[in-house]
């Protein structure tokens, strides 16, 4: 085994992997405090507001893949596709979740802005895609009903 590799991996086992992948220029950083105020908001305005997107233009360019009606509100598949030029940030929020935002995501230039993940719904719901594209936010939003609840039991 060569030395820098050991030394890699000596970094990397030693518990400082977000300081490795930053370095080399794999992770990028967001402000602990912004975005533990996103998490811990209580209403659409406030989570808006946290993410430093109030007043976001309405846009066709964000694309939300959710299924109607989810048979099971614990699993919801969720993507959202940004075609705007310049994406920098993809957050998703569950209006009626007790905390709204589900996920947030820095875009790295070069990636392309489509994300996705799973989320639990405890009731029907709208969902909304906040993008932040050229230094501009944009929202969009998606009915969801569920039948089956996955919040709360």
């Amino acid at each position: 085994m060569k030395p820098l590799r050991r030394t890699t991996l000596r970094t990397v086992a030693g518990g400082s992997l977000a300081a490795t992948l930053a370095s080399l220029g794999l992770l990028a950083s967001r402000p602990a405090a912004a975005q533990s105020k996103a998490f811990q908001a209580k209403t659409l305005a406030e989570t808006l507001a946290a993410l430093g997107a109030t007043g976001a233009a309405d846009s066709r360019d964000i694309v939300i893949t959710a299924p109607d009606i989810a048979e099971n509100g614990a699993v919801v598949p969720i993507g959202v596709k940004s075609n705007l030029p310049k994406t920098e940030m993809i957050a998703l929020l569950v209006e009626k979740n007790p905390s709204l935002l589900a996920g947030s995501y820095e875009i790295l230039a070069g990636a392309e802005p489509d994300v996705s993940m799973r989320v639990k719904m405890g009731q029907s719901s709208d969902v909304f895609a906040v993008v932040k594209a050229d230094g501009k936010f944009f929202i969009t939003r998606k009915e969801v009903k569920v039948t089956l609840g996955g919040c709360g039991g």
